[in-house]
């Protein structure tokens, strides 16, 4: 089954999430914890992005597969977060997190990893 994410596209879903990662705090009110994972989320996923081997970037340093990788990571991550950060009583902030997992697994199963862009 062709996946229907190319590289380029991936690069476009990483930066508008990058964006909205960075506008959630201020657009949801989020409390301090949260607000300062979301901006470590979306400074990390930026740079990310920018050195990526994929049509989006600054410069292609880190490939592609291993940019999945990292996102996997952050993906299984995100869940637990807002207990360890201790805001898991704010349903938004926590169902951020959790959205945000799912997106990251659902981008990644539907990535063509292997595709030349």
């Amino acid at each position: 089954m062709q996946k229907p994410i190319s590289p380029r596209v991936h690069g476009m879903i990483d930066y508008g999430t990058s964006a909205a990662v960075a506008a959630a705090p201020a657009v949801f009110n989020l409390p301090k914890p949260a607000t300062a994972l979301f901006a470590t989320l979306a400074a990390t996923y930026t740079g990310i992005s920018a050195f990526t081997n994929y049509p989006l970037s600054v410069k292609r340093a880190i490939p592609f597969r291993a940019h999945g990788a990292a996102e996997l990571v952050s993906a299984l991550a995100l869940p637990a977060l807002p207990w360890v950060l201790g805001f898991a009583r704010h349903r938004t902030a926590r169902n951020l997190c959790f959205g945000l997992a799912a997106l990251t697994v659902t981008v990644a199963a539907l990535t063509d990893w292997d595709a030349e862009d």
